[in-house]
């Protein structure tokens, strides 16, 4: 498989979303669970139309073929594939306060490319999950550890603590707001209009630290152009909303802009073990 991944990596850009899209379509055909997760999530967005499907489809597919050119490759390579940039200043200003910045990435556009391109401008450290597929976990590692630059963490209480140390020296640190966190570890909050379990940990590090979050994406760029990278602020709450909501107000607010690069495939109403579903409490 490593083999085979690599061979992947030292493709064009331009080959690998080709190849990707037909795997996304493949991938959608071939499962009939994954395909009803798919439109049912759409759907809750108020998304329809096949033209969107079409897109989301193939999207995905260059969003998995796409990671190993991301996690192989050298550091400036990687970053070099980012063309455009935009908000980049969000991210001085919060650096130039000495207390770190909080980067949010969700799945949407190459959220891979994210930890990279901020990577080869400052330091910064990435939470990261074991994987389902294990044989995955030391490819991962490799592509999420650069050095210096960044740091790769398991999401454990001694992550959070690494990532804490990592705001006190003025750095950056990564993470996905739009995973299913573990018991404990979330609140049951809308999310497109359904309950999504969803993790406090953003809004308990920036109230611990003072620390800016800041939304970042890498847009997918068509024909394999590269991306486009660009950060923007949080949304604050809405009193008497709380920063969970206004979290996932922002992430809406994002999926909205461009809803064919988010990955609508991902269970993200799951109910994870040992926590009461939404319609228990």
């Amino acid at each position: 498989m490593l083999f085979l991944l690599r061979l992947v990596a030292r493709l064009p850009l331009p080959l690998v979303h080709a190849l990707g899209a037909a795997l996304g379509w493949m991938v959608y055909l071939g499962s009939p669970r994954y395909r009803r997760d798919f439109k049912r999530n759409l759907a809750s967005a108020g998304l329809s139309g096949f033209r969107l499907l079409r897109a989301a489809v193939a999207e995905t597919g260059k969003g998995a073929l796409e990671v190993p050119a991301v996690w192989l490759r050298p550091l400036d390579e990687v970053a070099g594939l980012v063309v455009e940039v935009k908000g980049w200043e969000h991210v001085d200003a919060g650096a130039k306060r000495g207390k770190g910045v909080i980067i949010v990435t969700p799945h949407i556009g190459c959220w891979e490319m994210v930890g990279q391109y901020v990577a080869s401008r400052m330091p910064i450290t990435v939470m990261y999950r074991t994987p389902k597929i294990r044989a995955l976990e030391p490819l991962m590692r490799i592509g999420r550890s650069r050095g210096a630059a960044m740091k790769s963490i398991t999401a454990d209480v001694r992550g959070v603590r690494a990532m804490l140390k990592a705001l006190k020296r003025g750095e950056a640190i990564g993470l996905l707001p739009d995973q299913v966190p573990g018991i404990g570890e979330g609140e049951w909050v809308e999310f497109f209009g359904r309950p999504a379990y969803t993790m406090t940990l953003v809004g308990r590090i920036a109230e611990q630290t003072g620390a800016p979050v800041l939304l970042c994406c890498a847009q997918r760029l068509p024909r394999g152009r590269g991306y486009r990278f660009f950060a923007e602020p949080m949304l604050a709450p809405r009193p008497p909303e709380s920063a969970v909501r206004a979290l996932n107000r922002s992430l809406e607010r994002l999926i909205r802009r461009h809803p064919e690069q988010y990955l609508w495939g991902y269970n993200r109403y799951k109910v994870p073990a040992g926590v009461l579903p939404p319609d228990a409490r």
